[in-house]
């Protein structure tokens, strides 16, 4: 193993950064009024902030290592599909059944999920990346494995994840070296796929017309939609001020969750989401070079689909506010309110600190030499 160094200090601190601005904006955007339940809610991000960071800092001194022991990949798999089988015996919400929740404590499998996928993909790809174009000895496992867990979020249903998820084991196949021939062949695979799951569900076909601007717009995607631009566009450069949001007073849904970015252009203007965007541009930066520097392929190929987990996510979730993509629950990793969301990114961001740990002197400083 390679010698262990100190982790990424800008990684960690950028990360750190991120959450605490966000947090005071969860909290803030959950306050409406006296409310006691937003309260709550706001009370509750505390609470799942503290278990975050306490996992950050397990995995961060945690060699990554030891993810690629086959009990602990197929402890991950398992729990992620049991997780994702076991919603089913709680009661759904707005229709949608993607969530455990025993009294106050709820868990979203299909966050563990993208984890065991990249973990897995990374110690698939690690032993066969010298076959990496073999179909039945590489490509198959993968795509059967992501393939079923995509499924399974699928039918929550949570069409906007299970997308997310095959695009982060892709862009690790692809990095791993796949031919473009297959990377064309399953795109265009993928294309009937993605319209029979737009139309098997109604509202999914009424947000992507409302999105094109073709039929009869979809009054409550249009509504949310105008909403938001309407926080963003108010805001101006510098905002409207901290906690003077109007928007989050029952006008823009999911305001402290899904849409918490449209909150902050509001509430602190242009400053305030460019330097959200910064910090995500600065992690992927140095989620990718901590890969880059890994002493193996594992850590190369897993530091990249982690990276491309919050970056990706990230990307997505501000074209939906924005309205540079059609609606999707996709949330603010790292930003939004959610306790399954927060601490899966925040152990993603504690790996990557490991895996940064463990490069080099040598290569680090042939990197940041210019």
């Amino acid at each position: 193993m390679a010698r262990t160094l100190r982790s990424d200090q800008w990684l960690f601190w950028a990360a750190l950064a991120l959450v605490t601005m966000s947090s005071a904006m969860v909290v803030n955007a959950s306050l409406r009024g006296v409310d006691a339940v937003f309260a709550k809610s706001a009370l509750r991000q505390v609470g799942v902030l503290s278990v975050g960071l306490v996992a950050m800092f397990i995995a961060m001194r945690t060699d990554y290592h030891r993810l690629r022991q086959p009990a602990v990949i197929w402890s991950l798999l398992g729990l992620a599909v049991v997780g994702l089988l076991a919603v089913y015996l709680f009661k759904d919400r707005n229709g949608a059944s993607r969530w455990i929740a025993v009294g106050s404590f709820t868990l979203q499998p299909s966050e563990i999920a993208k984890l065991a996928a990249i973990v897995f993909a990374a110690a698939v790809l690690e032993r066969r990346m010298h076959r990496v174009n073999d179909v039945a000895y590489t490509l198959l496992p993968i795509g059967l494995v992501t393939g079923i867990l995509a499924l399974l979020v699928v039918f929550e249903p949570d069409l906007g994840t299970a997308i997310a998820i095959v695009a982060f084991v892709g862009t690790m196949t692809i990095a791993a070296g796949l031919h473009w021939r297959h990377v064309l062949i399953s795109f265009l695979a993928s294309l009937p796929l993605m319209a029979f799951f737009i139309l098997l569900k109604p509202y999914r076909y009424d947000r992507m017309m409302s999105f094109l601007g073709l039929g009869a717009p979809d009054p409550d995607v249009v509504r949310q939609i105008t909403q938001s631009l309407i926080a963003l566009g108010s805001g101006g450069p510098f905002g409207i001020g901290f906690g003077n949001s109007n928007q989050k007073a029952f006008f823009l849904a999911e305001a402290h969750n899904d849409f918490i970015f449209a909150i902050v252009g509001e509430e602190l203007g242009l400053i305030g989401t460019t330097l959200i965007l910064a910090c995500f541009a600065f992690i992927a930066w140095r989620g990718l070079r901590a890969a880059l520097l890994a002493p193996d392929r594992f850590g190369t190929l897993m530091g990249i689909g982690l990276t491309m987990m919050v970056a990706m996510q990230a990307f997505i979730n501000i074209s939906v506010v924005t309205h540079m993509a059609p609606t999707k629950g996709i949330p603010l990793p790292l930003v939004s309110a959610g306790g399954s969301s927060l601490v899966v990114s925040l152990v993603a961001i504690g790996i990557l600190l490991n895996i940064s740990q463990q490069a080099s002197p040598a290569a680090a400083a042939s990197v940041d030499t210019p």
